[in-house]
């Protein structure tokens, strides 16, 4: 088996293999996030470039890793960008990741620390309000990301995002 060069582009199976993700997921995400866009041969088959595979492990990481629900993800892709989120994903944490727009950067005094980006939570009335995570239980004395691993809250997360496609799946098939 030979090894693929880093700007080869890669199948779904491949890319959900090194992101440790089901497909399906990575599907649902196009639908969520319209800023990733595999090509598409025939038959359906995508193929990612090595720019989409950077911006799937940004917005993997802010998902699971720090606590982002997706509209909280859409939101940070619109204000910061792209390439803010593909930051985020090679650096491994929101927070050491510096502002991507040049003009915000020439304005700033090098000496300044960049701002800290919170975890955008769901606003009271969004939709799919009763299935989002939540960081904190009002009845916990400690926030739940204490009290869970990393693990645990990857497939969490993971079984949230399988119950919302079922979900809209269901939906879908009532509707039609």
């Amino acid at each position: 088996m030979s090894v693929k060069s880093p700007d080869a582009f890669r199948t779904i199976s491949e890319v959900a293999e090194d992101l440790d993700l089901p497909q399906h997921v990575l599907r649902f995400w196009e639908t969520r996030f319209t800023q990733i866009k595999p090509l598409k041969r025939g038959g359906g088959r995508r193929y990612y470039r090595p720019e989409d595979v950077d911006l799937l492990k940004g917005i993997r990481l802010l998902l699971y890793g720090e606590g982002f629900t997706i509209k909280g993800v859409q939101r940070l892709l619109k204000e910061k960008g792209v390439r803010f989120v593909i930051a985020v994903g090679q650096s491994g944490n929101v927070e050491t990741v510096a502002p991507v727009e040049a003009d915000f950067d020439a304005e700033r005094p090098s000496d300044e620390a960049p701002a800290r980006v919170e975890p955008m939570r769901e606003e009271a009335g969004d939709e799919d309000d009763e299935l989002q995570p939540s960081l904190l239980r009002e009845e916990a004395e400690e926030p739940v990301s204490r009290r869970v691993d990393h693990h645990g809250r990857e497939r969490l997360q993971a079984v949230l995002s399988d119950l919302l496609e079922a979900r809209r799946i269901l939906q879908d098939a009532a509707a039609g």
